[in-house]
């Protein structure tokens, strides 16, 4: 069922990558699959870079066929923008994310100053304080809605380890101060939408691979796309309309062997 698929779209940790390493065959069956032709997107839920960071990420990685690449920070303070005006946003996360709210016109909010935030906006935060974290909580008590780019959970690295995710961290924010959050990234339609406009096809004619069914599955099949797990360990297809357990088997279904 993959041989007439026209675009893939990659999720990047634990699929592609797992920290700086990258999966067995990827990069062959990426580049595969750009000579014949396949229209290529990479969608991240990473909170701390943007699409040329993750680009030259790929690049270095000896992925040449990476051009369109997205993360939420694309589109977090359009987002705010759309929904709030403009904002006096406390961030809790990474330089990366403040900036990416700064360049659409927002105010970032000292932590200091939590009470004149309109917006709480929770990424990952490698140099998450006590302090950090209870501004956060008590800015979104106070009524300003909680923004994240993910709720995932984990981040994969290398050999099964982990480092805890956005997720986790938005997650005590938002238990904290009794509210949920709004999600930026996957699952949720946005990314999906922007891949398939940069590769210039309709979710029919393109799938999505990934290894998370919460975020990469059923994002994905919301917006009318195809669905490929990427399950090195095995497992039925359950939600995915096909699993595979390496590059090269996705290889073989999409026509390329």
């Amino acid at each position: 069922m993959l041989a007439g698929v026209r675009g893939f779209v990659f999720d990047l940790d634990g699929c592609v990558w797992n920290g700086p390493v990258l999966s067995p065959g990827a990069r062959e069956t990426l580049a595969g699959l750009d000579r014949a032709g396949r229209a290529l997107a990479f969608l991240t839920n990473n909170s701390r870079a943007t699409g040329e960071d993750i680009r030259g990420r790929l690049h270095a990685l000896g992925v040449t066929a990476a051009r369109h690449c997205l993360t939420p920070l694309e589109i977090i303070g359009e987002m705010i923008s759309r929904r709030w005006g403009p904002s006096r946003v406390l961030v809790i996360g990474a330089a990366e994310l403040a900036g990416a709210v700064a360049r659409a016109g927002h105010e970032i909010v000292d932590v200091r100053d939590y009470r004149r935030a309109s917006v709480v906006a929770v990424g990952n935060d490698f140099e998450l304080t006590y302090e950090r974290l209870t501004a956060a909580s008590r800015a979104a008590a106070a009524g300003a809605p909680l923004v994240t780019p993910n709720v995932d959970a984990r981040l994969p690295l290398e050999d099964g380890e982990f480092v805890p995710g956005c997720g986790a961290l938005v997650e005590a924010v938002a238990v904290a101060a009794g509210v949920r959050p709004v999600v930026v990234g996957k699952p949720e339609a946005p990314l999906f939408r922007m891949a398939l406009e940069r590769m210039g096809l309709e979710p029919a004619a393109a799938a999505m691979v990934g290894d998370s069914v919460p975020s990469d599955i059923r994002g994905a099949r919301a917006v009318g796309m195809r669905t490929v797990l990427y399950a090195p360990a095995g497992g039925a297809p359950g939600e995915a309309d096909v699993v595979v357990r390496s590059f090269a088997e996705l290889a073989t279904l999409a026509g390329l062997a």
